[in-house]
């Protein structure tokens, strides 16, 4: 995810504080892993750099100083600039999974048994996140489905890599 041209998009409804900035990052996208504050504060300096934002006021309180930013002609342009492009889809060539199954069997060990072992852990986070989906309003339903889907699609892997275990040793062999 881009955090800067979601961050971005997010001033597009006017100017923000960083502190809101995160709020509303978190409760949209941040479910599962929330941004920490020095990220948002690192990425608006960045972006601010970058003319994509401006300070649009800065308020004295109690603590430091509170910029509110607010996004720039350019910032726009380069938001729509990143919502035309498609994002390159990921064959996942490169899998942890696939490294550690080659590796058992490359060692000796039960190649058979980390996939049982990997199968019940896709089902395990399949049931969370059914369950999740099911009490979420629809951003949970769709970001759940998504994750869902890959973790079918993982399991069809396992399954597969199962079926062909002696000859995928004999190859590796």
């Amino acid at each position: 995810m881009s955090i800067g041209h979601t961050l971005l998009a997010l001033l597009e409804s006017g100017p923000r504080h960083g502190y809101d900035l995160k709020r509303a990052f978190d409760a949209r996208f941040g479910h599962d892993r929330p941004l920490h504050y020095g990220q948002v504060y690192a990425t608006m300096s960045r972006l601010l750099k970058n003319g994509l934002v401006e300070v649009d006021g800065v308020e004295q309180g109690d603590g430091p100083e509170r910029k509110r930013y607010a996004i720039t002609d350019a910032g726009v342009t380069d938001v729509a600039r990143w919502l035309a492009e498609p994002e390159k889809p990921e064959p996942y060539l490169q899998s942890v999974l696939y490294t550690k199954v080659v590796v058992a069997l490359l060692t000796g060990r039960d190649a058979a048994d980390l996939l049982d072992a990997q199968r019940t852990e896709h089902l395990r986070l399949m049931r969370e996140l059914t369950r999740r989906k099911t009490g979420g309003d629809l951003a949970d339903q769709l970001i759940c489905d998504h994750a869902l889907f890959h973790l079918e699609a993982d399991l069809r892997w396992l399954e597969m890599t199962a079926a062909r275990l002696d000859q995928l040793a004999t190859a590796v062999r």
